[in-house]
C-alpha cells in the first residue's frame, strides 16, 4: 500500500498534477505521487538553481532550501512561517465586524465558528466568511485599480512597465461567468495534527472554520489571458496580490503570489468582483480577486493587481518554502507544491457543546463536508468516538467545487460526554482516514476529527 503524500489536481475523469503527469488515487484520500512526477519537480528546481527558470523574492536562504530539494533525498529542510507583518498600527487588519459568536481571531486572520453556519445557506455570507490576510486588508479604489498583464508569455512580450491593462469597467465589460465554489486555507484542521495526533506543527491553529463558500462572479482568468495575447509558449502564470509586503521569520517576501500552470489557467480559473451578488467586499479581495476551485486557498489571491505570464517556470515563497508538505515522511523530504484540497467534514456544533436530549431523547445532528478531488456522495456519522457508523442524509445535490449540507438524527443518546465523528466520501471514492501522515507546516489535515460534546 503506498503511503499517503499530498493532493493534486483534477480535471475531468483524470487525475493531473501541476505539471500534467496523471497521478493515482490512494486508498487513505489523499493522492500519492508517481515517481515522474516527483522527477519533474526536482528536474524543475534544478532549472531554477541552474538560472533556467526564474524567482522572484527568494533571498539566498530559500535558495539553499530550493537547492537541497533538487539535489536529492533527505537535504531539504523547511523554515517555519513567521508572524505576519500587522499592519499600520492603530489600523485594523480586518475591516468587517467580528462578533465573537461569528468567528475566533487568530492574528491577523479570523476564523468562522462552525456552529455560526446552522440554518444558514448553501452560499454562506460575507458576513460569516473567514478571513485568511498574511498582512491587512488593503483599502483599494476601484476607480484607480488596475490589472496589470505582461510577461514573455504574450505575443508582445511587454515588461511589467508597458504591461496590457484592464481596469475596473474593462473587466465588467468582458463576457461574465458565475460560479459556485469554496475556498479554503490549506491549513485549515492545523491544530488537529497536536491535539489528536500529538505532532508538533507551525502556523496559525484552525480547527475547520478557515473554509468558506460563496456563488462568485466574474470573467474567466482564459479570457482575460487571450485578450493579453498569451502564446503556446507560456507555462505559468503567476498572479500577484496589492496587499503589503509579508515578513515571516524577519525576511521580507515581498507581496502575496503564487504561480499557476497554464494548463489551469486556462481552465475554470475565475477574476472575480462579485461576491453573492454584491460587489466583494474589502476582507474578500475587493474590487477583484482570482477563484481558482478545488485548490488550496493561497492560489485564490485577493486583490489581485499584476498577472506575470512566463515561458518559463516561475517560483515565489509560496510554493517553495510554504504550501509544500515539508518533513521526513516525504521522498526528498518535501512534497510537490499542493494544489487540490482533501476531503473533510464539520458539524454545526461548538467544541463541547451541551446538547439537549429533550424529552424524546433525540438530538438533530448538522454539518457540512467537502472535497477538492469531486462531489461529496455520501457522509456518515458517529456518535461512539469513530467506533461504529451510520449514514446521514444529505441535504444537498452533490455538486463539484462545493459543500454539501447534512444532517443525522442522534436517537437515545445517554446523558453525559460523547464523542461525535463525521466523515465523507467523495466521487474518487477518497474517504476520510482515520490519521494523516504529518508534515512541518500542518498542511491538509484531512482525517476525521473527533468533537466533543455533553448530553443534558
Amino acid at each position: 500500500m503506498g503511503l499517503c503524500i499530498f493532493s493534486i489536481g483534477l480535471a475531468g475523469k483524470w487525475l493531473f498534477s501541476l505539471t500534467g503527469v496523471v497521478v493515482r488515487a490512494s486508498v487513505c484520500g489523499m493522492i500519492e505521487p508517481t515517481s515522474d512526477e516527483i522527477a519533474y519537480d526536482q528536474e524543475r528546481l534544478r532549472q531554477f538553481v541552474r538560472g533556467e527558470a526564474r524567482a522572484h523574492g527568494l533571498s539566498r536562504r530559500s535558495l539553499l532550501r530550493l537547492l537541497a530539494l533538487a539535489t536529492g533525498p533527505g537535504a531539504a529542510v523547511a523554515a517555519a512561517a513567521g508572524p505576519a507583518r500587522a499592519g499600520t498600527p492603530g489600523i485594523p487588519t480586518i475591516v468587517k465586524p467580528l462578533p465573537p459568536e461569528v468567528f475566533t481571531v487568530r492574528g491577523t486572520n479570523a476564523e468562522t465558528n462552525f456552529e455560526a453556519l446552522a440554518g444558514l445557506g448553501r452560499a454562506e455570507p460575507a458576513s460569516h466568511f473567514f478571513v485568511r490576510n498574511h498582512t491587512a486588508t488593503p483599502r483599494l479604489d476601484a476607480a484607480n485599480w488596475r490589472l496589470r498583464v505582461f510577461g514573455d508569455g504574450l505575443r508582445s512580450k511587454p515588461s511589467a512597465a508597458d504591461a496590457v491593462t484592464f481596469d475596473y469597467h474593462d473587466l465588467r465589460r468582458l463576457p461574465a461567468r458565475t460560479l459556485d465554489a469554496f475556498v479554503e486555507c490549506a491549513g485549515n484542521g492545523r491544530s488537529f495534527y497536536t491535539t489528536q495526533q500529538g505532532q508538533a506543527v507551525s502556523g496559525t491553529a484552525w480547527r475547520l472554520g478557515a473554509i468558506g463558500q460563496a456563488r462568485w462572479r466574474g470573467v474567466p482568468l482564459s479570457t482575460v489571458l487571450r485578450r493579453a495575447g498569451i502564446t503556446g509558449g507560456a507555462i505559468d502564470v503567476m498572479p500577484q496580490g496589492l496587499d503589503d509586503e509579508y515578513v515571516a521569520n524577519g525576511e521580507n517576501l515581498g507581496r502575496v503570489r503564487r504561480p499557476l500552470p497554464v494548463a489551469k489557467a486556462l481552465d475554470d480559473v475565475l477574476v472575480a468582483y462579485e461576491m453573492n451578488g454584491a460587489p466583494l467586499p474589502p476582507d474578500h479581495g475587493y474590487p477583484v480577486r482570482l477563484i481558482v476551485p478545488s485548490w488550496v486557498g493561497i492560489a485564490s489571491i485577493k486583490w489581485v493587481g499584476d498577472i506575470e505570464v512566463s515561458t518559463s517556470p516561475l517560483l515565489s515563497p509560496w510554493n517553495t518554502q510554504f504550501y509544500r508538505l515539508f518533513g521526513d515522511t516525504w521522498p526528498g523530504g518535501a512534497s510537490p507544491p499542493l494544489t487540490t484540497q482533501v476531503t473533510k467534514s464539520a458539524f454545526e456544533l461548538a467544541w463541547n457543546a451541551a446538547l439537549d436530549g429533550g424529552g424524546s431523547r433525540r438530538v438533530r445532528l448538522t454539518g457540512r463536508s467537502w472535497s477538492g478531488q469531486g462531489r461529496v456522495t455520501k457522509v456518515e456519522v458517529s456518535t461512539d468516538g469513530a467506533t461504529t457508523w451510520r449514514r446521514a442524509r444529505l441535504l444537498d445535490a452533490p455538486a463539484r467545487n462545493q459543500w454539501v449540507r447534512w444532517e443525522y438524527d442522534w436517537r437515545r443518546p445517554a446523558s453525559g460526554p460523547a464523542i461525535l465523528a463525521a466523515r465523507a466520501t467523495d466521487e474518487t471514492g477518497a474517504t476520510q482516514p482515520a490519521s494523516v501522515p504529518p508534515n512541518t507546516q500542518g498542511y491538509l489535515f484531512g482525517a476525521v476529527v473527533l468533537h466533543p460534546v455533553t448530553v443534558t
